[in-house]
C-alpha cells in the first residue's frame, strides 16, 4: 500500500495509527486502491484515497470513497475534511466544499496531515453528514 500511496504522491504519515479504518481494494494479492478515515469523536479526517494509476476513471475511487463516508456515518460521524493538492474536482461530486483553515474541528486539526505533512497550500474540504440526514 506504501507503494500505491507514494505512486499517488500521498504522505504514508501517520495512517498507521489508523489501520481500524482503513478500506483497500484488491486485485489478487495487489493492493489497486485505498481510502481511510481518521476519527476524531464527531470529526474525522479523510486521508488516502488513492487507486493505482492504470485503474483510474473506472470508478473505484468513487466507490472507496462512498464506502468510507458510509463507515464515518456508522461511526456517528458529523463532519469530515480533507486536504488534497490535486484531487479538488473530485470530491464536491460527495457534497465536499472549501473551507478556511480556521474552520476545521480542533482534533482534526491535530492530526499529522494538518499539522506536519500537507503543506499549507493543500486545499481543505469538509462534508457535513448532520445535514445530509435533516
Amino acid at each position: 500500500m506504501r507503494d500505491l500511496l507514494r505512486q499517488a504522491q500521498l504522505p504514508p504519515d501517520g495512517l498507521e495509527a489508523h489501520l481500524e479504518t482503513l478500506l483497500v481494494a484488491r486485485a489478487g494479492d495487489e493492493v489497486i486502491g485505498c481510502a481511510a478515515l481518521e476519527l476524531y469523536g464527531e470529526d474525522a479526517l479523510l486521508r488516502s484515497v488513492a487507486v493505482d494509476a492504470s485503474l483510474r476513471g473506472q470508478g473505484l475511487g468513487v466507490d472507496l470513497t462512498e464506502r468510507a463516508l458510509d463507515l464515518a456515518r456508522r461511526c456517528g460521524v458529523r463532519s469530515i475534511y480533507l486536504l488534497t493538492d490535486t484531487a479538488v474536482g473530485f470530491f464536491p461530486r460527495f457534497g465536499f466544499h472549501s473551507v478556511s483553515r480556521s474552520a476545521v474541528a480542533a482534533g482534526v486539526k491535530q492530526s499529522v496531515e494538518f499539522t506536519s505533512v500537507c503543506p499549507e497550500t493543500a486545499e481543505v474540504m469538509v462534508l457535513e453528514l448532520a445535514e445530509e440526514s435533516e
